[in-house]
């Protein structure tokens, strides 16, 4: 399997959405793997081990079904070209307790074309999965104004430039024998959500959800006349921050979706990815004369 990461954010403070609700990506699928002749060498590989408990028994076995006819004669030398022998793939990093045994299917023969007799076998929608787990967005340092540090009871604004905020997508491959499907997942970023980071403020607008704009940002840059203005997205502090920061946080939710090589398509949860960013907020200087 190959994964087309090209279309990836950039930079480094990227980051891999996390998918919102319940959603598990797999731990175990399975995919061809072997020809005939490539998997008789597999077997060989596998059996090329020192004794161990129950090696005999297992070795004995595999014997049977792979290579004396129950099911498989000889490796299927006989039907090579079409089809192949398929196995498990684990992604270990994921596995928790037993969840490997999802996939305790022994290694199975699929003819060309059709489809596999078993539950996780690799598709289009596992591929997309796959792929999911490879996106990596860019990170979320929004714009603030005015410069420098923000001032109690006068709003903050906040902003995304479109060039900061934009579409990326991962491509999975599968592509062997007489099998190949490709799954295309992309993520798409529409909304900010702004957590100040001291329950003295209020957000703008009041649910902290910053929508994107026509144009794809998000929020407006401040500009010279736009003092008296409310922004579109933004904060305002109540209190000074004394001699430290308040830790402003900035989640983009990222909408989820999909398309294989096979004309399938979908969506799939949506993701979070979020950076933290500190915030100096000062007292408003007035001189009394």
């Amino acid at each position: 399997m190959t994964f087309d990461t090209s279309k990836n954010g950039a930079g480094g403070s990227t980051g891999t959405p996390v998918p919102v609700g319940s959603y598990a990506p797999p731990v175990c699928w399975y995919e061809p793997g072997w020809t005939p002749e490539e998997y008789e060498k597999e077997f060989q590989k596998r059996w090329d081990v020192g004794h161990f408990s129950g090696a005999a028994e297992a070795y004995a076995a595999d014997k049977s079904r792979f290579v004396e006819g129950h099911p498989y004669k000889d490796f299927n030398k006989d039907k090579s070209g079409e089809g192949m022998f398929w196995g498990t793939v684990y992604d270990w990093d994921r596995i928790e307790d037993d969840g490997y045994k999802a996939c305790e299917q022994a290694d199975f023969w699929v003819e060309n074309g059709e489809t596999p007799p078993v539950r996780n076998a690799i598709d289009a929608e596992t591929l997309a999965k796959l792929a999911y787990n490879e996106i990596k967005v860019p990170d979320t340092g929004i714009s603030l104004a005015p410069a420098g540090a923000a001032k109690v009871n006068l709003p903050t604004w906040a902003w995304l430039d479109k060039s900061d905020f934009r579409e990326v997508s991962v491509t999975a491959t599968l592509a062997v024998g007489g099998w190949n499907l490709s799954a295309t997942t992309k993520a798409k970023p529409v909304s900010v959500r702004l957590e100040p980071g001291t329950p003295d403020a209020e957000l703008l607008p009041a649910s902290g959800e910053c929508t994107l704009s026509a144009d794809g940002s998000v929020g407006e840059p401040y500009a010279r006349g736009k003092a008296d203005a409310t922004p579109p997205c933004g904060v305002t502090y109540l209190r000074s921050s004394g001699t430290g920061t308040f830790g402003l946080r900035a989640t983009v939710t990222w909408e989820i979706t999909w398309t294989s090589s096979d004309g399938q398509g979908g969506t799939l949860p949506e993701g979070t990815f979020g950076q933290e960013q500190a915030v100096t907020v000062q007292e408003i200087q007035s001189v009394n004369r």
